[in-house]
């Protein structure tokens, strides 16, 4: 299988979230084989789109979530009401998150076990910066990232869980990572969570790539056994680069059945 989870972000409202959401159907239409396709709108448009996708393949995903399942945490959001939503993924750790909101390994990490015990799918982003992977230090800024936020999980028999690589560096740049890059690195995170996880949770955790992923570079990406599917940000919003990353996926599930 191959997945693809769409991160509008903050980019849409709601009328414009139920536009897009119906659009992302119909990219759907008409194929013998399909991908999975995960929508992420903002909050304030997850009802909304929760009814457009609710008789479709698609599921739906929120862009983050709070530890706790009730209290004073004014402006969050917990899992309880991302469960009232029909809401079953949510993205973690997004270095957007890291970065200008402070969010740190830790929260992070209670964030992914609060997320598994709800029944949750987390998307766990890691990535590094351009000065840590200059220096050579892309391999231990990921493998901390990693292995910070899978701290204690315990993975039951009908959990899962994506761990999407996000090299800081390419997100929102215009310029992806290489495929080569890629895949060095999501075998190196291979390693790494099955390290922690045991290989038995090897089918439990999706390894995906994000980071400037568009309708032109996707069917590089997805064509790769390792990389099982993509985290699309920008270009999920723009509908005809949302059909051709869909049609790439497509493009590689068909040929992997004949």
């Amino acid at each position: 299988m191959k997945t693809i989870i769409a991160n509008w972000k903050m980019n849409v409202g709601v009328r414009e979230s139920v536009a897009l959401a119906r659009a992302s159907l119909l990219t759907l239409r008409g194929r013998t084989v399909i991908p999975e396709l995960v929508i992420c709108p903002p909050f304030v448009a997850l009802s909304e789109v929760r009814k457009v996708i609710a008789r479709s393949a698609a599921q739906i995903g929120a862009q983050d979530m709070h530890w706790e399942p009730t209290g004073s945490f004014t402006g969050e959001t917990s899992s309880r009401m991302l469960l009232e939503l029909g809401v079953n993924h949510v993205i973690l750790g997004h270095s957007e998150r890291r970065n200008h909101l402070g969010e740190t390994d830790e929260m992070i990490n209670k964030k992914v076990l609060h997320a598994l015990s709800e029944s949750i799918t987390p998307i766990v982003c890691v990535g590094e910066t351009k000065q840590q992977r200059d220096a050579g230090d892309a391999r231990s800024s990921v493998e901390r990232q990693i292995t910070s936020a899978l701290q204690g999980v315990r993975l039951r028999s009908q959990d899962k869980l994506f761990l999407a690589y996000e090299p800081v560096w390419a997100i929102g740049a215009g310029e992806a990572a290489s495929v080569g890059e890629v895949l060095e690195m999501h075998r190196f995170m291979r390693l790494v969570a099955n390290e922690l996880c045991g290989e038995s949770a090897q089918k439990q955790i999706v390894i995906i790539y994000g980071g400037s992923v568009d309708g032109h570079n996707a069917y590089g990406f997805l064509r790769e056994p390792e990389i099982e599917g993509v985290l699309v940000g920008g270009a999920s919003v723009k509908i005809n680069q949302l059909k051709d990353i869909v049609g790439a996926a497509a493009e590689v599930l068909v040929a992997q059945t004949n």
